[in-house]
C-alpha cells in the first residue's frame, strides 16, 4: 500500500492555525452579532486580555523559546531519557507557577482591572472585574496547553496543538447560541464561562498525545537537572521579552479605554483580523523553523550557513503571503470586515471604524511577521536577550506614539475622538518596523548576510496591487448595479475577496515569482 506524502511542517502548522482562526472568526461573528461595538463587548475584551498575560508570558512564546531548543537538542543527541526528565520537570514547575498565579489573579482582579482599563467606571468596571475572575482559571489551563505544544512540536507533530483552539471556540459558540435569548448583561457572563469550559476541552485533547509522544516522563517541580536549569535560565529573558511585547498590547488597551469602552471592542475586532496573517504565516513558519534551526549541527560556519539558508527560504514564503494580506487589508478591508462581522448589532458604522483601525495597523504587518522569524533565529542560537532589548525599544516607541495618536491627534486634526484608535494602531505598526530592522541587523552580524531578492518583493507588491484593483472594481460594479444589504451584499464581498486571491495567484504564476510549488502542494491533498 503506497504511503501518503509527508506534509511540510510549516503547512501543518498553517493548517492547524487556519482551523483555529476560522473557528475563532466564527466565534467572533456570533459574538459581534449579539454585542456589536457596545460597552459590553469592550468589557469582555478587556477582561479577557487581563488573564491572557499568563498565556502570553508563560505560554507559547517564552516556553517555545527556551524549552523547544533544549528538548529538541536532547532528542537529536539520542538522550531520550534526559528529554523525558526535562519535559516532566518543566510540566511540574508550570503546574506550581500557574496555580499560584491564577489564585493571585482572581484575588487581585479589581486592581488589575483598574490598571488595564482605567477608563472603565460604574457598571462597566464591576462587570469587567467579574469577567476577569471567570477567565483566569481557564487561561491557566491554556498555559499547560503550551507545554503540550512544545513537546508535540519537538516531535514534529504540528497539526493537533495548533488546531486545538478550535475546541475552545466551538464551546464558546455553542454557549452563545444556547443562551442567546438571555439579556445581554447575562449573556456576556455565560460567554465567559463558555471560554473557561473551552479551555478545559483544549487542554484535554492535547495532553494524551503529548504524553504518548514524549519519552517516559518524571514529573517533578525540582530544578536540579542541568538541562532544566538551562531552560529556566533562558526562560526568564524570553519571559521578559514576551512580557515587553505584551506590555505593548496592554498599553494599547489602556489607551483605547481612555478613548471610550467601545473603542476597546473596535480595537479587539481589528486585532483579530490583523492576527490572521501574523498567525497563519508569521507564527506558522517561525514555529516550524525553530526546531529545525535548533537542530543544525556541525562547525560554527556550517551551522551559520544552514541557518542563513533556512531563514532566507522562510522569509520568501512569508512575504508571498503577507504582502497580499497587507494590500487586502488596505484596499478591501471593508469587504473583509463586512464578511466577518456585519450583522445584528454590528452595523456599517462599526464596520467602518474597524476597517479604519485595521488599515492603520497594516502599516506594520510585514515587519511584525518577519520579526517573529528573526527572533526564532536568536532562540535557536540560545540567545533570548537580544530579542528582549529590541522589544523594549519597540514598546517604548509604540507607547509614546500611541499616546499622542490616540489621545491628542484627533483633537489637533479636528477628527472624531474614536479615530484615535486608528492612530494607536498606526503607531504600533511604525514601532514594529524599528524592531524588525534592529533584529535583522543583529542576526546578520551573528550569521552573515541573509539574502533578500528585492526584485521579487517588488513583483509581489505589483501583483497584489493589480489583483486588488481588479477585485475592487468588480465589487464596486456589483454594488452599484444590484447588490442590496443582507445576504447578497455578503456574497458580493466574499466573491470580491475570492477574485482577489485568484488574480494574485495567477499574476505571480505568470511572472514566475511563486516561492512554493502550488501544484505540488495541491497534489498532497488529492
Amino acid at each position: 500500500m503506497p504511503t501518503l506524502p509527508k506534509l511540510p511542517a510549516s503547512l501543518l502548522v498553517g493548517l492547524g492555525i487556519l482551523a483555529s482562526r476560522l473557528s475563532g472568526l466564527a466565534r467572533n461573528k456570533v459574538f459581534a452579532y449579539y454585542f456589536g461595538d457596545s460597552d459590553l463587548a469592550g468589557a469582555y475584551r478587556a477582561a479577557q486580555r487581563i488573564p491572557n498575560v499568563l498565556q502570553n508570558l508563560l505560554g507559547e512564546g517564552a516556553l517555545s523559546a527556551s524549552f523547544i531548543p533544549a528538548y529538541s537538542r536532547l532528542l537529536a543527541e539520542g538522550r531520550a531519557e534526559d528529554a523525558g526528565r526535562l519535559a516532566g520537570a518543566i510540566f511540574g514547575l508550570l503546574c506550581v507557577a500557574v496555580s499560584a498565579l491564577v489564585a493571585l489573579g482572581v484575588a487581585l482582579a479589581p486592581w488589575l482591572t483598574q490598571v488595564i482599563a482605567p477608563g472603565f467606571t460604574g457598571e462597566t468596571y464591576a462587570l469587567t472585574v467579574r469577567l476577569v475572575r471567570i477567565f483566569f482559571p481557564g487561561i491557566g489551563l491554556l498555559v499547560l496547553s503550551a507545554w503540550c505544544l512544545g513537546v508535540l512540536n519537538s516531535h514534529r507533530r504540528f497539526l493537533l496543538p495548533y488546531a486545538a483552539p478550535t475546541a475552545l471556540n466551538a464551546v464558546v459558540i455553542a454557549t452563545l447560541l444556547l443562551f442567546g435569548g438571555r439579556p445581554l448583561e447575562q449573556l456576556v457572563i455565560w460567554a465567559a464561562w463558555g471560554a473557561a469550559a473551552g479551555s478545559v476541552a483544549m487542554f484535554a485533547i492535547q495532553l494524551p498525545a503529548a504524553w504518548r509522544a514524549a519519552p517516559p516522563l518524571v514529573v517533578s517541580p525540582r530544578p536540579d537537572f542541568a538541562p532544566t536549569r538551562e531552560v529556566i535560565r533562558n526562560f526568564f529573558p524570553a519571559l521578559v521579552s514576551r512580557g515587553v511585547a505584551q506590555i505593548s498590547g496592554y498599553l494599547d488597551n489602556i489607551l483605547a479605554s481612555l478613548v471610550s469602552p467601545s473603542a476597546v471592542g473596535i480595537l479587539g475586532y481589528a486585532q483579530d483580523v490583523y492576527m490572521l496573517p501574523v498567525s497563519l504565516f508569521g507564527l506558522a513558519i517561525s514555529a516550524a523553523e525553530l526546531p529545525e534551526l535548533a537542530s543544525a549541527t556541525g562547525e560554527r560556519e556550517a551551522v551559520a550557513a544552514q541557518m542563513r539558508e533556512r531563514l532566507a527560504r522562510a522569509a520568501r514564503r512569508m512575504s508571498f503571503f503577507v504582502i497580499p494580506s497587507s494590500v487586502a487589508f488596505l484596499a478591501l478591508g471593508g469587504s473583509i470586515v463586512g464578511v466577518l462581522y456585519r450583522g445584528g448589532r454590528f452595523d456599517d458604522r462599526a464596520a467602518t471604524a474597524v476597517w479604519l483601525t485595521l488599515a492603520a495597523a497594516t502599516a506594520g504587518l510585514r515587519a511584525a511577521t518577519q520579526a517573529r522569524l528573526y527572533a526564532s533565529g536568536f532562540y535557536a542560537l540560545g540567545d533570548t536577550r537580544t530579542p528582549l532589548r529590541y522589544a523594549l525599544a519597540r514598546v517604548a516607541l509604540g507607547a509614546a506614539g500611541g499616546a499622542a495618536a490616540a489621545l491628542y491627534a484627533p483633537g489637533w486634526l479636528g477628527l472624531p475622538r474614536l479615530w484615535g484608535v486608528a492612530g494607536l494602531a498606526a503607531a504600533s505598526g511604525a514601532a514594529a518596523w524599528v524592531e524588525f530592522f534592529l533584529l535583522r541587523r543583529a542576526l546578520q552580524r551573528a550569521l552573515g548576510s541573509i539574502t533578500t531578492n528585492g526584485l521579487e518583493l517588488a513583483g509581489l507588491w505589483l501583483c497584489a496591487l493589480l489583483a486588488a484593483a481588479g477585485a475592487w472594481a468588480a465589487t464596486a460594479l456589483m454594488g452599484a448595479s444590484f447588490i442590496q444589504p443582507g445576504l447578497t451584499r455578503w456574497l458580493a464581498d466574499l466573491g470580491g475577496l475570492a477574485l482577489y486571491g485568484a488574480l494574485y495567484l495567477a499574476a505571480t504564476a505568470i511572472l514566475g515569482i511563486t516561492p512554493i510549488d502550488l501544484r505540488a502542494a495541491a497534489r498532497r491533498f488529492l
